[in-house]
């Protein structure tokens, strides 16, 4: 795959949730943005007791030999607040934080290693520094008496790559990325000013020539225990390109999958990785005029997103529509019913709806697996699915809404567990 394809799927990471539908500045949703990847500065950090990361670290295994080379490249969004001043009061907004007028957009920001050859970095890690200058803008418009601003502030950080030489042809590549902004001390304390000196959306884009990066999500049994004494901090390391290929790594703030593709359906960024272009097409299109206007007049990301939208051809359009991307042929087999047994096998015992039980979870699938270990309760039903495994349907002495058991019953009053996951009790009288 080639390296703009590549930053496409990158562009994808650094601008999930940037702006969100109904794409207006003034909407709920778009007032807590940059969720994903913020590095805030080490001193913030550590005031703060850690919680909030100032640095993020990736770890990989890859095959090469001395002669390999390696290519890194940190990237993040350096945020920029925009507010209208009255000459009055040159350094006061006219406007709150959340009016339209108000509002934080994102600068690009790339540091990239050069070609690095694998002997050197065994022999010495390498420290790149990030340093960007703050600036501040005004934009008189004509006619009118307050301005439009525009500032940054200034950035500094460091990026460092190592390696480590494991066994035969198998190394660790480490690479961590800082922030070590000076804290503004009147700034410390609002979320939406210590912002705008973090890094957002921090992400980095591992490359190898004469080498082969190893999954960390699939690799081979044999390098299992060294892929999981990968400490990655922060971020999660997938494979990028074309399926099967391993010479790039996309170490991501976000959980993703190896091979991350765009949809080739997709007319352009939605600024929502889950694939529901239609939807949000369609909901961009019911937007009144007032709205519409007002999406028009803000961000030039969400403009652009407008005009995308009021531009698509009836054919594109139903491109978005009922694609399939994987179609198979599923083995013919002759029909079966899926007809529970009357009795289960509970501690030994054959038992039916009806019974007494306590509950001892054991899947851990969510927190109701912790909230209702030891309660009793009354398997209402015994349930197949078609993979031939057993259900017990139960439910809780102490719900409210037990005794309201029928057909109309709200889901979440229906508890489904296997039957080594229930205790036997005798009846009650």
């Amino acid at each position: 795959m080639k390296m703009a394809q590549i930053k496409e799927i990158a562009n994808a990471v650094l601008y999930e949730g940037y702006l969100l539908y109904p794409y207006r500045h003034s909407a709920i949703k778009n007032r807590q943005r940059w969720t994903f990847g913020v590095l805030y500065p080490h001193e913030y950090s550590e005031q703060n007791g850690g919680q909030e990361p100032w640095s993020i670290q990736t770890e990989c295994i890859f095959i090469g030999q001395p002669q390999t080379e390696l290519l890194v490249t940190a990237r993040f969004l350096h945020l920029l607040r925009r507010s209208v001043e009255s000459p009055a009061h040159p350094m006061e907004p006219v406007v709150d934080h959340w009016s339209p007028d108000a509002w934080e957009e994102g600068i690009e920001r790339e540091i990239s290693s050069d070609q690095l050859l694998l002997a050197d970095l065994l022999d010495q890690p390498l420290i790149i520094e990030i340093a960007y200058a703050g600036n501040r803008l005004e934009e008189h418009l004509p006619g009118e008496p307050s301005a439009i601003v525009r500032e940054h502030q200034p950035l500094t950080g460091a990026m460092s790559i190592s390696a480590q030489h494991i066994d035969s042809e198998l190394y660790k590549l480490t690479v961590q990325i800082e922030n070590t902004t000076v804290v503004i001390e009147e700034q410390q304390q609002r979320r939406d000013a210590i912002l705008l000196q973090s890094f957002v959306s921090t992400h980095a884009l591992l490359q190898v020539q004469r080498g082969s990066f190893i999954s960390l999500i699939d690799p081979p049994a044999t390098l299992q225990p060294l892929v999981h004494g990968c400490n990655n901090r922060h971020t999660w390391p997938v494979l990028v390109g074309n399926e099967g290929e391993c010479d790039a790594l996309l170490s991501a703030p976000i959980i993703l999958y190896d091979y991350p593709q765009i949809a080739p359906e997709s007319a352009g960024a939605l600024f929502d990785g889950t694939e529901i272009d239609e939807i949000l097409t369609l909901r961009i299109m019911t937007l009144t005029d007032e709205e519409k206007q007002e999406m028009r007049a803000g961000d030039a990301r969400a403009r652009e997103i407008l005009e995308r939208t009021e531009s698509l051809t009836a054919d594109q359009f139903m491109q978005l529509h009922g694609a399939l991307h994987t179609l198979g042929t599923l083995p013919a087999e002759e029909p079966r019913a899926y007809i529970p047994p009357p009795l289960v096998m509970v501690d030994g015992q054959q038992v039916k709806a009806g019974a007494h039980v306590r509950l001892h979870p054991g899947q851990r699938a969510d927190a109701f697996d912790f909230l209702l270990e030891g309660k009793t309760g009354r398997i209402e039903t015994i349930q197949q699915d078609f993979e031939q495994r057993i259900h017990l349907i139960v439910t809780l002495d102490d719900d409210p809404g037990r005794e309201q058991w029928d057909e109309r019953m709200l889901p979440g009053h229906r508890f489904f567990f296997a039957p080594e996951e229930v205790e036997l009790l005798e009846e009650r009288v």
